[in-house]
C-alpha cells in the first residue's frame, strides 16, 4: 500500500536570503556612517565636551550622518537578523520602520507642495542662522561653501544676507578684513584660473550693485535651488518614485516571510 505524504508549509530561501543579503549591506553603510560621524565629532573634540554639540548657532553635518547611519543600522539589523534568524519579532519591527519612514516622506513631499512659501520661509531662516555660525564649524563652511559654488549663488536671497555674519556685516565697528566682503564660494569662476582665490570676495559689496555682478554671484541660493528643482523635476521624481517603491517592496517581502514562518510554526504546533 502507498503511503500519503503530507507536504508542510516552508520558508522561501530566496525571499529569507534575499532580504538578509540586501540588509547587511544597510547595516555594514549604516555603521560606516556612525563610524564617520563619531570620528569627525572626536577630530573637533566633541567627544570630550558633549555639551558642545549644541553650541553651535548653525547645523553641524556630521548630524547628518549620525541620524541617516543610525536609521540605516537599525534597519539593515532588524531586516538582517530577522531574516537569518526567523524572527518574527524583528521582521515586523523592521515593515513597521520602514512604513513609518515611508509615511513620513510621503507626509513631507505633500505638505512641502502644499505649503511651498512657508517652506521658502523656514528654507530662508535655515540658511541665514547657517550664515551667522559660517566660521564656528570647519563642516559648515564647507558645506556652505559646496552649496554656493554648485548653485552659483551667494547667500538667501542675495549676497546682502552676509551682513548677518559678524566676520563679513558693513557695520562700521567690524574689525575684520572680510567686513563687507563675501566667501569666495559667492565669486565668479574663471576657467583659466587653476588656483582658487580665497580673498577674491573681499570688500565686493562696497562697490555699487550694477557693479558686484563682475564679481561675484548676485542670485540667492533659495530661487537658485527652486530653478534645479524646477529644471531636474523628472529626475527628483523619479529618484523619489524609486526610493517609494523599495520601501514598498521592503515591506512585502519581510512581510511574506513573516507569514512564511507563521505557518510553518502554526503547522509544528498542530502536528
Amino acid at each position: 500500500m502507498s503511503g500519503n505524504h503530507y507536504k508542510g508549509h516552508e520558508v522561501s530561501c530566496c525571499i529569507k536570503y534575499f532580504i538578509f543579503g540586501f540588509n547587511i549591506l544597510f547595516w555594514l553603510l549604516g555603521m560606516a556612517l556612525v563610524g564617520i560621524g563619531l570620528w569627525a565629532w572626536s577630530e573637533k573634540g566633541v567627544l570630550s565636551n558633549i555639551s558642545s554639540i549644541t553650541d553651535l548657532g548653525g547645523l553641524d553635518p556630521v548630524w547628518l550622518f549620525m541620524v541617516v547611519g543610525g536609521v540605516m543600522f537599525i534597519l539593515g539589523f532588524a531586516g538582517c537578523i530577522g531574516a537569518l534568524r526567523e524572527n518574527t519579532f524583528l521582521l515586523k519591527f523592521f515593515s513597521v520602520f520602514l512604513g513609518i519612514i515611508f509615511f513620513l516622506e510621503l507626509t513631507t513631499g505633500v505638505l512641502a507642495f502644499v505649503f511651498k512659501d512657508w517652506i521658502k520661509d523656514q528654507l530662508n531662516l535655515f540658511i541665514n542662522n547657517n550664515i551667522r555660525a559660517y566660521r564656528d564649524d570647519i563642516d559648515l563652511q564647507n558645506l556652505i561653501d559646496f552649496t554656493q559654488e554648485y548653485w552659483e549663488c551667494c547667500g538667501a536671497f542675495g549676497a546682502d544676507d552676509w551682513n548677518l555674519n559678524i566676520y563679513f556685516n558693513c557695520t562700521d565697528g567690524n574689525p575684520s578684513r572680510e567686513k563687507c566682503g563675501v566667501p569666495f564660494s559667492c565669486c565668479t569662476k574663471d576657467p583659466a584660473e587653476d588656483v582658487i582665490n580665497t580673498q577674491c570676495g573681499y570688500d565686493v559689496r562696497a562697490k555699487p550693485d550694477s557693479e558686484q555682478k563682475d564679481y561675484i554671484n548676485v542670485k540667492g541660493c533659495v530661487p537658485q535651488f527652486e530653478k534645479w528643482l524646477q529644471d531636474n523635476l523628472t529626475l527628483v521624481a523619479g529618484i523619489f518614485i524609486g526610493v517609494a517603491l523599495l520601501q514598498i517592496f521592503g515591506i512585502c517581502l519581510a512581510q511574506n516571510l513573516v507569514s512564511d514562518i507563521e505557518a510553518v510554526q502554526a503547522s509544528c504546533f498542530f502536528t
